[in-house]
């Protein structure tokens, strides 16, 4: 099979859908890759690195749309390379359907063939290939929410882990899961004051369990999170419904009585967010104020530390690829339940139930589209 590999064009996004030692994997097992020049400067691989792996390299992402049979890339198609797909391709990478009309309309009418990392499923349940962005962004939420915090940057003027004599920052995470957990690790780190909110007893008992005094759990309903809102220097929004957009856990109302200058970073921002004032910004313009209020919604966190990111994400993704490639798509989703929940649209059908349920879409289950 011949994969591959555009160069990223969304905004400051640096990672890359396959490294050099990926490229080395497939081509070892008898694959051609072609990768558009450039594509890895954000990883720090050069395209003498991506040769010196067997990639073919190409001057531009046109000649890579045109020429290949499955395209690997890290964030959703952007409108023009949504343009240069076609019936009968695979589109391998994160797509966040449920809250973007226009990429899925797009899809469809293409007729490619598009696997979602982030709906692939693990054992009981797990999602694997988005659980590392999740690690990244999780960590980096709290990076992110300590410099907004800071006067200069609009915020409050709060050090999380505050000075002996002066009080830690107050930090409310929202979602004990993968975001949650790791900001919440981040943030009992540097000291600060710590409380996750969730629905699951069962994750609010390992929660509570791992971080013992060190951070507060509490049940995830409206009456607690407006309590606790109120009091947050930061609130970190780490709620996941998998393939469906995230549920608005905070209204507007519930900012009239935050701290002027306290901090809202909605990592759930790919799913359209869990806060009702949330909106897109990118690295470039990562936040904005309402109703006194710092907002930080980058939609893709992770692309700012492009190499711990792409590294961390090629381990995971290119397992399924090889077999998608080794074995042509369709038989390696019949031979793998858990790739076969990746697939999101398949010939002008979406195949993936919340996206239908969310988009007014007929479904058209997976096991009717490998037949």
């Amino acid at each position: 099979m011949r994969i591959g590999c555009p160069k990223e064009i969304k905004n400051h996004e640096y990672r890359v859908g396959l490294t050099p030692e990926s490229v080395r994997e497939l081509t070892a097992n008898g694959h051609e890759v072609w990768v558009e020049t450039g594509a890895g400067l954000g990883i720090g691989s050069t395209d003498a690195d991506y040769r010196a792996c067997g990639a073919t390299i190409q001057p531009d992402a046109k000649t890579v749309f045109d020429g290949c049979e499955m395209i690997v890339k890290v964030k959703e198609p952007q409108a023009v390379e949504r343009a240069m797909l076609r019936e009968g391709q695979v589109l391998y990478t994160y797509l966040h359907l449920a809250p973007d009309p226009e990429q899925t309309a797009d899809l469809v009418k293409s007729g490619v063939t598009a696997i979602a990392y982030e709906t692939v499923t693990g054992p009981g349940g797990s999602l694997p290939l988005l659980k590392p962005m999740s690690q990244v962004a999780g960590r980096m939420s709290i990076q992110a929410g300590a410099t907004a915090l800071e006067k200069a940057n609009g915020g409050r003027g709060v050090l999380l882990g505050g000075v002996p004599g002066v009080l830690p920052g107050r930090v409310m995470v929202i979602g004990g899961g993968v975001v949650g957990f790791n900001a919440a690790q981040m943030a009992v780190g540097l000291g600060a004051d710590v409380t996750i909110l969730d629905r699951d007893p069962e994750v609010l008992e390992r929660l509570g369990v791992h971080f013992e005094s060190r951070a507060k759990t509490r049940f995830s309903n409206q009456a607690n999170i407006e309590q606790m809102i109120c009091e947050a220097e930061l609130v970190i929004g780490a709620v996941l419904i998998p393939g469906a957009a995230a549920p608005k856990l905070v209204t507007r109302d519930m900012l009239k009585c935050m701290k002027p200058g306290a901090v809202l970073v909605d990592v759930a921002i790919d799913q359209g967010g869990c806060f009702e004032t949330s909106r897109p910004t990118t690295h470039a313009e990562p936040t904005y104020v309402v109703d006194e209020v710092v907002h930080y919604c980058v939609a893709n966190m992770p692309g700012a530390v492009a190499r711990t990111s792409t590294y961390a994400l090629n381990n995971v993704t290119l397992p399924h690829a090889l077999r998608m490639a080794n074995l042509g798509w369709k038989a390696a989703l019949k031979a793998n339940a858990h790739l076969a929940e990746g697939l999101n649209v398949h010939a002008g059908k979406v195949t993936y139930k919340a996206v239908a349920d969310e988009l007014g879409y007929d479904y058209l289950p997976v096991a009717e589209a490998v037949n």
